[in-house]
């Protein structure tokens, strides 16, 4: 079965926000993480994997909440948490697809 955690590298950026993230699971250290299932899609056409970066943008923005703030410094973290997840997740997965799909979001912000 295909599946791997989407997960925070970045604990300390939680632990300055004081958010948990209460329905991730937790990987070595209590870092939250998301299992994302992909074995149900075919990384080999461009549907396949655009649902599946779909599917990490999804889990990151999980495990790195968006908890009502004003705070810019905040958003910055959050931003940065997400960014570091999704990064981290589509190098886990070693796609070359997906990698030119995460390469061309990333240069549009």
């Amino acid at each position: 079965m295909k599946k791997f955690a989407v997960g925070v590298l970045a604990s300390g950026a939680l632990a300055a926000l004081g958010a948990g993230a209460a329905s991730a699971a937790t990987v070595d250290g209590g870092v939250p993480s998301i299992v994302v299932r992909y074995n149900d899609l075919s990384l080999g056409t461009d549907s396949g994997v655009n649902a599946l970066y779909r599917r990490i943008v999804y889990a990151a923005a999980q495990v790195c909440p968006e908890e009502t703030l004003s705070n810019l410094g905040a958003r910055t973290v959050i931003e940065a948490c997400r960014a570091q997840a999704i990064e981290k997740a589509v190098q886990k997965i070693h796609n070359a697809r997906l990698a030119e799909l995460y390469a061309a979001n990333s240069k549009q912000g």
